[in-house]
């Protein structure tokens, strides 16, 4: 279902949405749309044109991210599932020009960040119950944890030739592309938003986000959300063509025997990841920006405070805000000067 709104008054919005806060002053100029897509809540605001064409621009955002939905699906029928039947018999894969794109996207992204960030472990996502519109309660045993691990399946694995043909040594691998397809739509999305001539929007895709302009003399502000309470922790004002991305455990994730499992998992271990309970990076102006700040929140949640500044500056990003399994608040010199966290008092210790 899609919602419609065009602002008549000045307000405040504010809008939560898996790992952030979108926060914008509500104008004449604005139109606001949503709709649920990519399991979660994407929103797109659109400044300064008539009402009747923000539908339109709106309307061809949001029928590109279904398209992209589809094919990208995880466990329901898509590209992406053929290809992983695919490689689990061991055959070659034709793959779509865009799907192809991605995967060297990401399979580039995921050596950068010396595998930490890996979209090529989709089993052992579903092994944990997170391929699912509802998380199993119960956590897998150990055993099959490790012997699933035992396996080494990686991104690194595949070979895309430059005809988009897809191969792997590796049966074990499955993509499961929902840690950077989100970010990737962002640049979609504002791609499509020039070619029909809008200059101010701000695209939300579950809490991440992409500014294109301004909302007439007032940058777009938005919020990080807190890990732990309802709210936000920061909020700060996107730039044209920056993108922010927040990794969170507090969206995705599921409690037994008084633990909570999240959806991000360690590649190295197997098991959820337990350094931090949310991650924030904020990427500059660029082709890709908006998939990066997607896949450059990863490594870092899943190393934690010790190796986060190190992981992110290694992909170009060193704005970075974390909170730690402690609670403790962690941020880089260059995020400290764009944030403006909701607790005055706070004191974030500093990555190095």
């Amino acid at each position: 279902m899609i919602s419609r709104k065009f602002i008549p008054i000045a307000a405040l919005l504010t809008i939560v949405a898996a790992a952030a806060l979108w926060l914008t002053l509500r104008t004449p100029e604005v139109y606001v749309q949503g709709t649920y897509v990519f399991g979660t809540r994407v929103q797109l605001a659109i400044y300064g044109v008539p009402l009747e064409r923000a539908q339109q621009d709106a309307d061809a955002v949001f029928a590109h991210f279904r398209s992209m939905h589809r094919e990208l699906h995880a466990w329901q029928p898509s590209e992406v599932t053929r290809l992983n039947q695919h490689i689990a018999a061991g055959e070659p894969f034709q793959a779509s020009p865009e799907l192809a794109a991605i995967i060297r996207a990401a399979r580039a992204l995921s050596l950068q960040t010396q595998g930490l960030f890996d979209p090529g472990i989709g089993r052992l996502i579903r092994l944990w119950g997170f391929q699912a519109d509802q998380f199993d309660a119960k956590p897998p045993s150990r055993d099959s944890v490790l012997r699933e691990q035992s396996l080494h399946a990686s991104i690194a694995d595949l070979t895309i030739s430059d005809s988009g043909v897809v191969t792997s040594e590796n049966r074990a691998v499955a993509l499961d592309l929902g840690g950077y397809a989100k970010g990737w739509s962002l640049d979609e999305a504002a791609a499509i938003l020039r070619q029909r001539g809008v200059r101010n929007a701000l695209v939300d895709v579950g809490g991440n986000l992409l500014a294109l302009g301004s909302k007439g003399a007032i940058p777009w502000r938005v919020g990080i959300q807190d890990p732990r309470k309802a709210g936000t922790l920061a909020t700060l004002e996107l730039r044209d063509g920056e993108a922010i991305g927040t990794s969170g455990d507090y969206e995705r994730f599921y409690r037994s025997g008084g633990v909570r499992y999240c959806h991000i998992i360690d590649p190295r271990s197997g098991f959820p990841a337990t350094q931090s309970e949310s991650v924030t990076v904020l990427v500059r102006p660029g082709p890709h920006a908006g998939a990066l700040s997607d896949g450059a929140s990863k490594a870092p949640f899943v190393a934690g405070p010790a190796l986060a500044m190190s992981l992110a500056s290694g992909i170009g990003v060193d704005s970075l805000l974390l909170v730690d399994a402690q609670g403790r608040v962690w941020d880089s010199a260059p995020m400290a000067e764009r944030v403006r966290f909701t607790d005055p008092a706070l004191r974030p210790a500093r990555l190095e």
